[in-house]
């Protein structure tokens, strides 16, 4: 058999091997890509910021970048500094809050920080 041909043998289960790969990346969804932790803010130890009551019924919150909050649920409290880059707008709350605080998903939405946006 020529060199030739024997260079194409198994290529074909190579090639539709990529394509596999390449099409189930590609059918992940955009929230599979989650943020890292460290690029949502900073854990503050003490109780302290602009105290948020999470309920039953809440469902988000909206919070600016650079602001310390201090969330209630409850009779428990956690304070977090929303310092992270401005590329992040929204996550769920669960990612950040003690293991059992929340029994429900409540997304932050951070809004710029009033700082940096450049308006006098």
């Amino acid at each position: 058999m020529p060199a030739s041909r024997r260079n194409l043998r198994g290529r074909p289960a190579l090639l539709a091997l990529a394509l596999a790969v390449l099409a189930s990346s590609l059918a992940l969804p955009p929230a599979a890509a989650e943020q890292r932790i460290d690029l949502l803010g900073d854990r503050v130890a003490a109780p302290v910021g602009r105290p948020v009551r999470i309920g039953a019924a809440t469902r988000y919150v909206n919070v600016e970048g650079g602001e310390i909050v201090r969330f209630d649920v409850n009779g428990k409290s956690f304070s977090w500094s929303f310092s992270g880059p401005p590329t992040v707008t929204s996550f769920d709350l669960m990612r950040i809050a003690p293991a059992g605080m929340l029994d429900h998903a409540v997304i932050v939405y951070i809004a710029p920080n009033p700082n940096y946006s450049g308006m006098t």
